[in-house]
């Protein structure tokens, strides 16, 4: 209803009105004397609910407040009629690399999944001002999350905002994962939390990182070195070495880094960190692949994502405060566009940082270049989607809603010795808006789960 329109309360009935003048009918005098008094009320009602004026108060507030219910109500069963129909048309299918990849046997499916902290979503209540309450409860959200990864049949899960790590691991462990948890430093309540397929991986070696060691705040990130498990019990009679499959084992990483926008030289600083022991790992355990995966807090084509994809950054032609793209994505359901065209001309734009912000950003006094020596791909940019779910560069359009945000933020990212075989869309941003907001009637979490599957690049020709 728009403001301008005024409607009448049903209870109140107007007399038929004509330019024709009646009669007087033959009534009694005191039956017409009622007859008067009643159409002098409606009269007065009526001058009442036009003129809405002071004196006539009671009145006016309970038409007000008939207004008020009424607009609420339509506004309600609205919402309601959009979250059922994004409820029935929310689901999420796959898609496969063009290539053919049917041969390949050793595969992992691979999940990274920001689930809402209980506490992060009780203390930011505007982020789901739209969101019913019940569809808040933990009790409620743990339950289609643990629903919504077993239909994915996943071998390896990160997560990240858990602070109910108890909770998740008593649900996984009937389904057969492991798991181990790094709490965040400081006052946080919630960490990171990887699980695998026990029958599938057997854990060589953890490390945690504290980025708070390092001056780099109170996030944190997991490495593990799993090792595939062979099942002897199927192995051939012929032992001969060159039927024996290949030990394979990988290190998957799974982060969780800073939020706050303006503190691009810790974001770089926490992914340079990240990438480092990553990549040390992967030399003293024989080079073997690397997956990493979490919820970056930066855009797509922003700094840190360019760092990650091409390996190098000259952190001076960057603003310390665009570097996750954050600053920049003023738009929710278009493809993010990088803002910094300064650098691709001939005569950049060199930014001012701090000797301390560089330090920061670059692990070095005087340092101004970072680079890192994993040769990384994204999961999603690697295998073509709908233009209904993916930007202009092949990520997600969207992978957390709420009130206050649309935009990708989570990623997936391998080493050349993994291929993609398949990934899980996400939800076009139409139906997600539709929801009203993040988590919802089928989705328990503000972040939507990235899904992939790889293999082992060197697995066909041995096929």
């Amino acid at each position: 209803m728009r403001g301008g329109d005024r409607r009448l309360p049903p209870s109140v009935h107007y007399p038929a009105t004509s330019g024709r003048k009646r009669k007087p009918s033959a009534i009694p005098k005191q039956c017409h004397d009622h007859v008067k008094r009643q159409r002098l009320v409606v009269k007065e009602e009526t001058v009442t609910l036009i003129a809405n004026g002071a004196d006539e108060l009671p009145t006016s507030n309970r038409f007000s407040s008939i207004q008020c219910s009424q607009r609420q109500e339509k506004k309600r069963k609205k919402l309601k009629r959009r979250q059922k129909s994004a409820t029935t048309e929310a689901h999420r299918r796959w898609v496969f690399s063009t290539r053919d990849l049917s041969d390949y046997k050793d595969k992992v499916v691979v999940v990274s999944y920001n689930i809402l902290g209980v506490e992060n979503a009780s203390n930011h209540p505007d982020l789901y001002s739209k969101v019913p309450t019940k569809l808040l409860d933990w009790n409620r959200r743990r339950k289609l999350i643990n629903k919504e990864i077993n239909q994915y049949n996943p071998s390896i899960l990160c997560f990240q905002e858990v602070d109910r790590f108890n909770d998740l691991n008593n649900l996984l462990k009937k389904g057969g994962f492991k798991g181990v948890y790094k709490a965040r430093t400081g006052e946080a309540y919630d960490g990171c939390a990887m699980f695998w397929k026990d029958d599938l991986f057997t854990l060589l070696h953890q490390e945690n990182i504290e980025f708070q060691n390092f001056g780099l705040r109170h996030n944190v990130a997991q490495l593990c070195v799993l090792k595939m498990n062979r099942n002897q019990s199927n192995s051939d009679v012929d032992t001969k070495a060159s039927q024996i499959p290949p030990t394979r084992s990988l290190i998957v990483g799974n982060i969780h880094v800073l939020f706050n926008p303006n503190r691009g030289d810790i974001k770089l600083g926490q992914m340079r960190l990240f990438l480092e022991k990553a990549h040390k790992l992967s030399q003293e355990w024989g080079c073997i692949p690397v997956v990493l995966a979490g919820d970056l807090n930066s855009m797509p084509q922003s700094a840190l994502y360019q760092f990650l994809a091409s390996s190098e950054l000259d952190v001076r032609l960057h603003d310390r405060r665009k570097i996750s793209g954050q600053v920049e994505h003023q738009s929710q359901h278009r493809a993010y566009r990088y803002q910094n065209e300064d650098a691709s001309r001939s005569r950049p734009l060199v930014h001012r940082w701090s000797n301390e912000e560089l330090r920061l950003a670059t692990g070095s006094d005087g340092v101004t270049h970072l680079q890192h020596c994993l040769k990384l791909c994204s999961a999603y940019y690697g295998i073509p989607g709908s233009c209904r779910t993916r930007d202009n560069y092949g990520e997600p359009l969207a992978t957390s809603y709420h009130s206050k945000f649309m935009g990708t933020v989570d990623y997936i990212w391998h080493t050349e010795e993994l291929v993609p075989v398949r990934v899980l869309e996400t939800l076009p941003v139409d139906i997600l808006r539709k929801t009203g907001g993040l988590p919802s009637e089928k989705w328990g979490s503000d972040h939507l789960a990235l899904v992939c599957e790889l293999a082992f690049a060197d697995d066909g020709s041995s096929s």
